[in-house]
């Protein structure tokens, strides 16, 4: 199906292909779906296969079309098995979305192990450049768009975050350098940074942290979303309609950007 003039709905993604690895419950599931809604068919990659096959579920339902991948995006042979099965399955790729992620450890610098350092660089951003090359040829066909999952880690430096701020200020440095390397082929390249995301991750802690302190989970959540302007803390839908945007014609002449998402805790 060929793709609609931007200007008749420019938030549309129909006749588009979008690629999403990292999927799974909250946020990368939210990516999916709301790509599918968007009129887009997509090509689902994670690890587990189960959650592939859930997501799918989800978009077929949608009337869209669904090619699961069990992916591990550290692995050059497996990146390049999904490159190759979205290809032949649809013939084109319009959009990317690198929501792929591994939590480095949470502790101090100065005491760090450093091997713990550089696996997370390799998932967090060498294996987010490897995944985005393999795909720049198809991407550039159709002057597509690249989307980076980064975190509102860059707008801080807590103690204990020092090595999940490295990795993400690597992976903003590199959209921001792809933006320009490959804005002259057509393709765009941005990233959102969410912070708080109200899945059933952070419900759990949230959850933990009010038995803890003898309190409700709803204390806990009003007591975090006071730190915002919007008195409140994103959904996963939220945070992917922003990707959606970024994919979208509607944001034909923004690259090399990151939006943060996250109700005003942060300005940027």
């Amino acid at each position: 199906m060929a793709a609609q003039d931007p200007m008749e709905d420019p938030m549309s993604l129909e006749g588009k292909v979008v690629v999403v690895s990292g999927v799974g419950p909250g946020l990368g599931r939210a990516l999916a779906v709301r790509s599918a809604q968007a009129g887009a068919d997509v090509v689902l990659a994670a690890r587990t296969e189960s959650r592939l096959a859930e997501v799918a579920e989800e978009v077929a339902a949608l009337g869209r079309r669904a090619l699961s991948v069990p992916t591990d995006i550290t692995d050059e042979a497996s990146c390049r098995r999904l490159a190759d099965a979205a290809l032949e399955a649809y013939g084109r790729v319009d959009g990317l979305v690198n929501n792929a992620f591994a939590i480095p450890p949470l502790a101090d610098l100065g005491t760090v192990d450093l091997d713990a350092v550089r696996a997370g660089f390799e998932t967090n951003v060498l294996s987010t450049l490897r995944l985005t090359r393999l795909l720049t040829p198809a991407l550039a066909e159709g002057g597509g768009s690249v989307v980076m999952v980064n975190s509102a880690v860059l707008r801080h430096s807590r103690r204990t975050f020092g090595a999940y701020k490295m990795a993400k200020t690597a992976l903003l440095s590199l959209a921001q350098s792809l933006a320009t390397e490959l804005g002259p082929q057509g393709v765009r390249v941005n990233s959102i940074a969410p912070g708080y995301i109200w899945a059933d991750n952070l419900k759990w802690y949230f959850r933990s942290l009010a038995r803890e302190r003898g309190v409700t989970t709803r204390q806990v959540y009003d007591e975090t979303a006071a730190t915002t302007d919007l008195r409140r803390l994103p959904e996963p839908d939220e945070v992917a309609d922003v990707a959606v945007f970024l994919l979208s014609p509607a944001a034909r002449a923004v690259t090399g950007q990151c939006l943060d998402v996250n109700c005003g805790e942060w300005h940027h």
